[in-house]
């Protein structure tokens, strides 16, 4: 008997967990979003909260010029006292979502979150209402509709939900085939209630609950998502105004399949962001097939200065391009268009080596206040001279009849490895004669990825300090940014679980403080400036003559 226990036994976990196994690409946070959304938006509000208190909200300048402001509703100070007053439970999770119509003309936008207080929630919206709403009940839902709007509630659930109408819904004289417009018509105004009702009634093999890319985006630790159905938005020539010309691209072999998901994270001196890329089978077959490897350090060393303003590398396989034209059936024009100007496209395949360098160097501004100054270097690797060698006689070709003859504002160098143009000769040479020019400090942070980028912010805030004081409001506006920002980092790290990932990194001054803190004072100071930008605006322009501030900062 025993044995045949411990069967049952090991039968009964194996059973548990290939179930949780299967479950866990479904989620509560897309439960009751339609598959269809164009994007959602979840914010944690637990995390959130933790972070950003409304007691600390609530000390800032800015809330307190707004309370005290006679054009504050009681109905409105009520709620800044305290945000449970509408009856909604903050520190709960929140989700927005959008749909759109089926002919991409209009949609709607949904809110959902829980509900705390069902009566304080009811009272909320209809004194939040500037028309009467009309107050019904079906199915255990509650609902109140106004005009644009229809704020709803069952058991600890709400959704509220707005009409996003078309631009030419009026002028229009057919139906609207899809049920996500709850058989909205041109001329009549969207059944909120019945898409209030679809939402609460929707399966869940029909919502996001049951999406996969959705359940990996929710599931990664952050204090906001964000999901971008890039197919639902519908995007061809037919529906682009002026766009007629792209009728000849295959624009369905881009979005088919395609999502983007982020995640954002306002942690302590820094703001993160995780972007992963999905596209449908072709898109994603050609991507892992001729997805760059690592761009290349030696070319960014080469860089004939430390003072980088920003920065953009890259590195990729040429012979993806040929492939990538002729998923969207345009080899055939791309063939036309690089014959015309004396090369081909196995010439341009060839010639390059796949790694490509962006820097902005040695940014001044001019103590006038007139246009900076800086050093711009594209530099590419070369695979094959002679055909390089090709692309170079059609660049000039080009020039020439763009820019005239003996244009001054371009130059040019080459060796056996690299091609370099840039706005500046001497750092163009010098970009060609040295290997290591120089060795800047985030080469660490942005090396090993098929993509880089870089914007030292506090650089280029401080090359522009003599500018920034020509009045007190700028100054303050200048010195808040100053404090704030330090620079930023992205880096392209791959293609991982189906999709091609990203990292963003904005870095700040304070490194001690979480950065939706930071975010919060930083805006207060804007706000404030702002105001007081207007009323100097509505002070001079009551006088007969403009006197401009003349304030400067030492």
């Amino acid at each position: 008997m025993q044995p045949r226990i411990k069967l049952s036994l090991l039968l009964s976990m194996a059973v548990i967990f290939f179930l949780t196994s299967c479950g866990s690409k479904t989620n509560k946070e897309g439960r009751y979003i339609p598959e269809n959304a164009v994007f959602a938006l979840h914010l944690n509000g637990e995390s959130l909260h933790s972070k950003l208190s409304w007691e600390e909200i609530k000390q800032s300048e800015l809330f307190k010029e707004a309370y005290s402001d006679s054009n504050t509703t009681a109905l409105m100070k009520s709620v800044m006292d305290n945000p449970e007053n509408t009856g909604i439970d903050v520190k709960n999770d929140v989700v927005v979502f959008m749909v759109k119509d089926s002919t991409g003309e209009g949609g709607y936008i949904a809110v959902e979150g829980t509900v705390k207080d069902a009566a304080k929630f009811k009272q909320f919206n209809i004194s939040a209402n500037k028309t009467p709403a009309t107050e019904t009940e079906k199915d255990g839902i509650h609902f109140l509709a106004s005009e644009k709007m229809t704020s709803s509630w069952k058991d600890d659930k709400f959704v509220m939900v707005m009409d996003v109408p078309a631009f030419n819904r009026y002028n229009r004289m057919k139906e609207f085939g899809d049920d996500s417009t709850a058989n909205a018509t041109p001329g009549m105004k969207r059944d909120l209630n019945a898409l209030v009702a679809q939402i609460f009634s929707l399966k869940e093999d029909k919502s996001l609950g049951k999406e996969e890319k959705f359940s990996d985006l929710v599931k990664t630790k952050g204090d906001i998502h964000f999901w971008l159905n890039i197919e639902a938005l519908g995007l061809s020539s037919s529906n682009m105004p002026g766009m007629a010309a792209l009728s000849m691209i295959n624009l369905k072999k881009i979005y088919e399949g395609s999502r983007m998901t982020a995640t954002v994270s306002f942690d302590n001196g820094k703001i993160d962001a995780d972007f992963v890329s999905y596209s449908g089978k072709e898109m994603t077959d050609l991507v892992k097939k001729y997805s760059g490897s690592n761009i290349s350090t030696e070319m960014v060393k080469r860089i004939p200065s430390k003072n980088v303003a920003a920065l953009f590398a890259l590195n990729f396989k040429p012979e993806g391009i040929r492939e990538y034209l002729k998923l969207l059936g345009v080899e055939g024009f791309a063939n036309m268009g690089a014959g015309f100007l004396g090369f081909t496209m196995d010439d341009f395949i060839k010639a390059n080596k796949g790694d490509i360098v962006l820097s902005v160097t040695d940014f001044v501004q001019d103590s006038t206040g007139g246009k900076p100054d800086f050093s711009v270097l594209f530099s590419a690797s070369i695979g094959d001279k002679p055909s390089f060698g090709k692309l170079v006689e059609a660049g000039k070709k080009l020039g020439k009849e763009k820019l005239g003859e003996n244009s001054p504002m371009v130059s040019y160098n080459m060796n056996d490895n690299y091609f370099v143009i840039g706005n500046k000769k001497a750092d163009v040479d010098k970009y060609i004669a040295t290997a290591n020019n120089s060795s800047v400090d985030f080469l660490d942070k942005i090396s090993g990825n098929s993509s880089a980028g870089y914007v030292n912010f506090q650089y280029i805030m401080k090359a522009m300090e003599s500018d920034a004081k020509r009045d007190s409001i700028t100054y303050t506006i200048y010195d808040a940014s100053v404090k704030m920002w330090d620079n930023l980092t992205f880096t392209g790290t791959g293609f991982k679980n189906g999709g091609s990932t990203s990292h963003l990194e904005i870095n700040l001054v304070d490194k001690s403080t979480n950065s939706l803190k930071q975010l919060h004072n930083y805006f207060g100071i804007l706000a404030a400036a702002k105001k007081k930008q207007d009323e100097k605006f509505k002070n001079d322009f009551r006088m007969d003559e403009v006197v401009p501030d003349t304030t400067t900062v030492n």
